[in-house]
């Protein structure tokens, strides 16, 4: 039996690309798996996480439990809930847009509440190996030679943090053009961003279905 940990960090339910993409993956991987496989949810963009949570259970780091405050023995409480989550999962799923050219501030309190948990500051290897995906999406063009080239300072930070900090085994899934539907000026690029976003979806599925070997392969 495995566990999916599936994060989405949009603020948008209806229409978002990141939740359909990461829908493909994980209807994949339930598929591939026969259907012995449970999905964990940790939902950031429609249920944030408390704003002072971070700041309390990182400095309660700095003094001996004993000597915790309540907020801040509430607040270590839930990092190490985060942590579980994470801990227990053989598998993630991390799915966010880009939102003003950066990380979802929804997505940075979770990192940031994660790291403060001791299994995941920097320096350790808690979930290293485990295989993991991030579902990108972007409203514009922002690759080389594009207007916008180098202004997409999300992804960058994110696989830092997943591959480097973390050691998943990482792959990223990226959907560009998202808002040319709705987007007016952005008409004459509707046609490639319907083929960006089936690649995303076919990339999505070919993924889910390859990972289910590597689970395999670490329950031999």
């Amino acid at each position: 039996m495995s566990t999916i940990f599936r994060l989405d960090s949009s603020i948008r339910t209806e229409g978002s690309v990141s939740r359909a993409v990461a829908d493909t993956l994980e209807a994949a991987i339930l598929e591939a798996e026969g259907g012995d496989t449970t999905v964990t949810r940790r939902d950031v963009g429609t249920q944030p996480l408390p704003g002072d949570v971070w700041a309390t259970s990182a400095f309660a780091g700095f003094v001996p439990e004993t000597e915790w405050t309540p907020e801040q023995r509430a607040a270590k409480a839930f990092a190490a809930e985060l942590a579980d989550e994470v801990v227990a999962a053989d598998v993630l799923i991390i799915a966010t847009p880009l939102y003003n050219f950066g990380v979802s501030a929804h997505l940075k309190l979770w990192i940031d509440t994660l790291i403060s948990d001791p299994r995941f500051a920097p320096g350790t290897e808690t979930v290293k190996g485990k295989p993991a995906f991030l579902v990108v999406a972007r409203g514009g063009g922002y690759g080389e030679g594009t207007p916008r080239a180098g202004w997409d300072h999300a992804t960058a930070y994110l696989r830092r943090i997943l591959e480097d900090v973390w050691q998943l085994d990482l792959d990223v899934i990226e959907t560009e053009l998202t808002l040319a539907e709705v987007n007016p000026q952005m008409a004459e690029l509707r046609d490639l961003a319907r083929e960006q976003l089936a690649e995303s979806h076919d990339a999505a599925r070919a993924g889910g279905r390859s990972v289910t070997l590597k689970l395999r392969a670490a329950a031999a």
